[in-house]
Formats: structure tokens, C-alpha cells, sequence
């Protein structure tokens, strides 16, 4: 596994064009695919890009520094040559010496508070790094998100597939645009509300909501608790006609250690049921706002719901250790309902069907699984 200082050096050689060709090609494709690495990377340019501009203006400091020196001593000795007595050099100076000293004289403090700032710009910039970490939790170096990139491959055969299939004078019909990432989603309330990750949405320019039997729907985001990684999604496509009640209920308080807990999502095209153990009350690096899980997750199980045996939903999926077999965590229910109550709070009666009861209770987890699938469902991200 590598440390940060392995990940410094990498990034260094690949900013200063040291890396061989094979290497710096293959760094730039994990760049553009692993937004943990361009995360990683990104704090890396801000820290060496603040550096480098103190270091500039360090360097600039003492070359004006010197410079003064320079012209003072030339003074001093011209002075002393003249009257045979050292004095200060304020007379017998050129027109380009005194332009310089007049410079020096009228920006020495400016340069002075130029220092000090970019030594505030440096400590700002490994601040706000550990603040990203700290608030930006799913992207915190050792944790990985689980916002799913469209299957590439994939689309790349359907492409060679419409190219061939041209080349024969065979007609394909248009594709729907899979999206650029993909996430999961499920239902909040019976008239169109829903949740997933705050991650998954991020930089969504448009979302669309699809079902296991390929129902699509355009949804837009409504509420956000980043700190927390949850959103709040509302659907408004005017051929939606509602969920239907929902069988789960939203837990307030905290589940058990030991539980077992299970959970539904999609990463890949159909969905996926894993099941498991609730391991910690506390999450990556001890967040408390989130469980550890013992239930293998991938990209594109983030936002799943997660629930216990009584059909309680008690999380929402976040994201996994990295290099730790089935190390996951889940964001609390608890914080979920915080998140409802604020919005219900600044839109009176918009979530007034979440429901309050579960009808799972005393079911076989295959007959829950059975009638919860329909109301979870993939997010898909457009940029």
C-alpha cells in the first residue's frame, strides 16, 4: 500500500515529466477514472502551488535584499573616498541607484506583508485540505467512494457494434446516453422523494432516475447535508404517478452492534442484495455519524438504503476502506431525519408522507428483498 510520501513522489515526477511513457500514461488514465487519486492529486498541486509562489517571493526578497546591501556599501565607499570619513550614503548616488532605493524605501512593507501572507497561504492551504478531509469525509485518503463510472467498455462495444453494423447497411436505433457516473437511490416518501449520497450527485448537471424494470424519470436535488453525505432528490416528470406505499420505516435512534443488517443496490445493471453485520457504531477514523458494516460494497452502492431484520432502514451507503477486505460504512438514519426535518422545517408539508411504520416485520428476508427492490433505484449522473 502506498504512504502519501509515495503518492507525493509519483505526482512530482509525473509534474516534472520524469515518469516514463508507459507509467505517466497509465497515471493519467487511473487520474481520470479513481476520483479518490485526482482528489489526492488535486491537494497535492494546491500544496506545491502555494509553496512554489512563497518560494518565489522569498526569492525575490532577498535579491532586492542583496541588492540594497550592494548599493549601500557602494555609497558608503564612495563617501569614504571623498571625505575620508564613512558616512551614511544618502548623497552621490546615481539617478538607477536612488530609483531603486526609492523603491525598496516605499515597498519594503508591502513585501514585508507579501511574505507573511504567502506563509498564511501555505498554512491555509494544508487547512483546508484537513477541512475537505474533515467535512468531505468520502474523500479522505484510505476511504473510497462508491459513485460508479459507466461501464466504459461496455459503450465502447456498442459503438463498434453501430459501426460495423453500418458498415453492413444495418440500421441501429438511437441509444438512450448512459450517463457518466451512476450511483443508487431510494424512495423517501410516496410522491416522488428520494435519497442517495451527496457524492453520487456532485456536479450533476442533470439526474435521471431508472427502476429495475427500466422506468426512467427526470429528478432534480432539493436538500443537501454534505458534511453528512446525503441528498435529497425530488422527481418532476410529469408522467410520474407515485411510489406507492413504501414497506420500510426510517429508524431514529441507534441500532445494535452485532445486528444483522442487509442492503440493495446497483453496482452493475441489475440489482444487487449483500448481507452482513452491523461491526462499529462509528465510522472511518471514528466519524460517529456513520456505522461499520462487514457487508462487501462496490461503485455504485452508494446511496443504498441500509436495514435490519424489522425492515427499519438504518443508513444510507457511503463508501469502504480502502485495502480492507469488507470494511464499509453507512451514514446513520439518524442524520438522514435531521436532514427531513430541516427541509420539512423550510417547506412545511413537503415530507409529509415519509412513512413511519414497516410492513416487513415478521417477513423472510427473501419476501423484504422481494418488495423492497421496487422502490430502490439507480441514479444517474449527466455532466
Amino acid at each position: 500500500m502506498k504512504t502519501e510520501a509515495d503518492y507525493y513522489e509519483l505526482f512530482e515526477a509525473y509534474q516534472r515529466g520524469e515518469l516514463p511513457e508507459p507509467a505517466r500514461t497509465e497515471l493519467a488514465n487511473r487520474l481520470a477514472a479513481d476520483p479518490v487519486l485526482a482528489r489526492r492529486y488535486a491537494d497535492f498541486d494546491a500544496l506545491t502551488g502555494a509553496l512554489h509562489a512563497y518560494g518565489q517571493r522569498r526569492l525575490v526578497r532577498g535579491k532586492l535584499t542583496a541588492l540594497q546591501t550592494e548599493i549601500d556599501a557602494e555609497a558608503a565607499r564612495e563617501e569614504t573616498l571623498e571625505t575620508g570619513v564613512p558616512t551614511m550614503p544618502t548623497l552621490h548616488i546615481s539617478p538607477v541607484e536612488r530609483r531603486l532605493r526609492e523603491f525598496w524605501g516605499g515597498h519594503r512593507a508591502t513585501i514585508a506583508v507579501a511574505a507573511s501572507v504567502a506563509v498564511l497561504a501555505v498554512f491555509a492551504t494544508l487547512l483546508g485540505i484537513e477541512w475537505w478531509r474533515a467535512v468531505q469525509k468520502p474523500n479522505s485518503y484510505g476511504y473510497t467512494v462508491l459513485r460508479r463510472e459507466m461501464d466504459r467498455i461496455k459503450r465502447n462495444q456498442r459503438a463498434i457494434n453501430r459501426t460495423l453494423n453500418q458498415i453492413d447497411g444495418v440500421k441501429t436505433p438511437e441509444e438512450l446516453n448512459p450517463g457518466k457516473f451512476g450511483g443508487t437511490g431510494f424512495a423517501l416518501t410516496t410522491d416522488g422523494y428520494l435519497i442517495t449520497s451527496y457524492h453520487v450527485i456532485q456536479g450533476a448537471d442533470s439526474l435521471l432516475i431508472e427502476s429495475r424494470d427500466r422506468q426512467r424519470y427526470r429528478a432534480e436535488p432539493v436538500f443537501s447535508d454534505v458534511a453528512h453525505d446525503l441528498a435529497i432528490l425530488r422527481i418532476n416528470d410529469k408522467d410520474f404517478k407515485g411510489f406507492g406505499r413504501l414497506p420500510y420505516s426510517f429508524k431514529r435512534g441507534s441500532a445494535d452492534l452485532g445486528e444483522r443488517v442487509y442492503t440493495l443496490g446497483y453496482p452493475r445493471e441489475d440489482v444487487v442484495f449483500g448481507e452482513g453485520s452491523l461491526s462499529a457504531r462509528s465510522g472511518f477514523e471514528g466519524d460517529t455519524a456513520f456505522y461499520q458494516i462487514s457487508i462487501p460494497v462496490n461503485p455504485g452502492n452508494s446511496g443504498g438504503p441500509l436495514l435490519d431484520d424489522r425492515g427499519n432502514l438504518i443508513g444510507v451507503i457511503s463508501g469502504r476502506q480502502m485495502d480492507v477486505q469488507s470494511a464499509a460504512f453507512a451514514t446513520k438514519s439518524s442524520y438522514l431525519m435531521r436532514l427531513v426535518d430541516s427541509l420539512s422545517a423550510a417547506a412545511p408539508g413537503a415530507l409529509a408522507n415519509v412513512p413511519r411504520t414497516s410492513q416487513l416485520i415478521g417477513s423472510t428476508r427473501a419476501q423484504q428483498v422481494r418488495k423492497l427492490q421496487d422502490f430502490v433505484f439507480v441514479v444517474k449522473v449527466y455532466e
